[in-house]
């Protein structure tokens, strides 16, 4: 029996060689005809990740040209404004956990077309939207279709990209593009306002969803989906604990000074908040499967990078809302005219996510960060001094600095953060981050905008946040030195 096995194994390579030595262009053709096939699902998969995640984060830049428009055609005041920003962070902030879970569960592919159908129907909704209730709904529905696109691309293009290097330059393709999308929103908003009206900010997203939708279409099945055996129980208490939360505590920043902040409604908002978030601790605590794994936190250096992340986009969102607003009432600038004037903050968001990596890679994590921070508030605090009736070009210097510090932050935080995880958690780590990333932005708009509202004139509210965006900065370099210095 060994004999014959012997004698099969020699056969067949036997078989073989020849094969190759006779016949060295079938061969040949097969490694190569696999090689071509597995070159074009790869592009393929990162053709149609690309195209969602450009849409996603154009979506939480290029409305913020259209607040004045919006103000003006349903007759809404500051909060109405806060809320439709805010509506689409809130949904993406609380669901991308699950998002990321719902993907492992029912596979990548179906997930992703999905939320990009879901998205695209939610756009078509904004743009039809005949009050603001219904466009704020229906940025609701947006943030859950970009919280099951986000995971879920990433996942796509793991498995579609199985060598570590290639993985890496197919991700920072990912990145970039987003980049360079968010960077452009208020500039692609402002030429279609000034072309169009606002509505058709949000139409231009049916046709880019539709050519991710078809793309998509053409990618394989996942064959990784886990089976019902495998199957983790989705954390249903956690996620509603979790938006019952975050949402109560962006409703009472923002409806705060409207309905007055010792009102029954906000002070039983404030009180459901504080369960909310006491409720999700120990929900996520004695879970078997929790949604948000407290164990990650036990290290600093992870805690640290998920309060710089959260830090900076409280700070950097919160400003793109306020300056935006500025530029169109106190300047009266057109939408076009503030998609141009945004244009030195935004573009240096993509440029410094651009030179993260070198810049880490020859001073470390730890200077670069603090001065990150630093930048940040020195563009905060000179942004302080530029009043409306002074010249646009003494805004573009504080303006480059905190678009620099927006893109330099994120990348650096995130690094040592995944470091301190096993690999086989750093997808949840990575979705942790940007949770904290998007819960950061939604508060910062509500925080923002509330001291515009409340302080009259409105510069005197611009100054506040200014100076707010500037005393979190401040804070934020000797936590992150104590939290990653005994790590470096």
């Amino acid at each position: 029996m060994r004999a014959h096995r012997e004698l099969s194994l020699t056969d067949s390579v036997g078989i073989e060689h020849a094969t190759s030595v006779l016949a060295p262009d079938i061969v040949n053709t097969h490694g190569a005809d696999a090689d071509d096939a597995s070159n074009t699902a790869r592009r393929r998969v990162l053709a149609a990740t690309c195209i969602s995640y450009v849409v996603v984060l154009l979506d939480t830049s290029i409305v913020n040209v259209a607040l004045e428009r919006l103000s003006v055609a349903f007759d809404v005041q500051m909060a109405g404004l806060q809320w439709v920003v805010n509506a689409y962070t809130l949904m993406f902030a609380s669901l991308l956990l699950t998002g990321g879970t719902l993907g492992d569960r029912w596979g990548a592919r179906r997930v992703y077309l999905a939320g990009l159908g879901l998205f695209m129907l939610a756009s078509l909704a904004c743009a039809l939207a005949g009050s603001t209730d219904m466009l704020i709904a229906a940025r609701a529905v947006q943030g859950i279709g970009a919280a099951l696109l986000v995971p879920c691309s990433l996942k796509l293009i793991r498995d579609a990209t199985p060598d570590p290097q290639a993985r890496a330059r197919a991700i920072g393709r990912w990145v970039g593009l987003g980049g360079i999308a968010m960077a452009a929103g208020p500039l692609v908003g402002g030429a279609l306002i000034h072309w169009f009206d606002w509505r058709s900010v949000f139409f231009v997203n049916v046709p880019i969803c539709l050519a991710g939708m078809v793309l998509a279409w053409r990618i394989a099945e996942d064959r990784g989906a886990a089976t019902s055996g495998q199957r983790a129980p989705v954390d249903l208490l956690g996620l509603a604990c979790g938006i019952a939360a975050l949402g109560t505590l962006v409703g009472v920043l923002i409806e705060g000074h409207t309905l007055g902040w010792t009102s029954p409604v906000i002070v039983s908002g404030a009180v459901v908040t504080c369960l909310a978030w006491a409720a999700l601790l120990r929900i996520e605590t004695v879970h078997a499967h929790p949604m948000l794994p407290l164990g990650l936190f036990r290290h600093g250096v992870f805690s640290g990078s998920a309060c710089a992340s959260m830090a900076s986009a409280f700070v950097f969102y919160g400003l793109l809302f306020v300056v935006s607003l500025h530029f169109q009432q106190a300047r009266s600038y057109s939408p076009l005219q503030t998609g141009v004037a945004l244009l030195p903050m935004t573009v240096m968001v993509a440029a410094g996510s651009l030179l993260a990596g070198r810049i880490a890679a020859r001073f470390g994590p730890v200077r670069p960060m603090i001065a990150a921070f630093g930048g940040y508030a020195a563009g905060a605090l000179g942004l302080g001094f530029v009043t409306s009736d002074m010249p646009y070009g003494f805004a573009i210097l504080p303006m480059l600095a905190i678009g620099l510090a927006s893109g330099v932050v994120s990348p650096i935080a995130t690094a040592p953060a995944l470091e301190t995880v096993p690999a086989a958690r750093a997808g949840v780590a990575a979705a942790v981050l940007n949770t904290a990333r998007q819960a950061g932005a939604a508060l910062g708009v509500a925080t923002f905008g509330s001291l515009l509202a409340a302080l009259h004139p409105f510069e005197a509210g611009l100054r506040a946040a200014l100076a707010l965006a500037a005393l979190v900065s401040l804070v934020m370099m000797p936590l992150w030195w104590r939290a990653i210095r005994p790590a470096a």
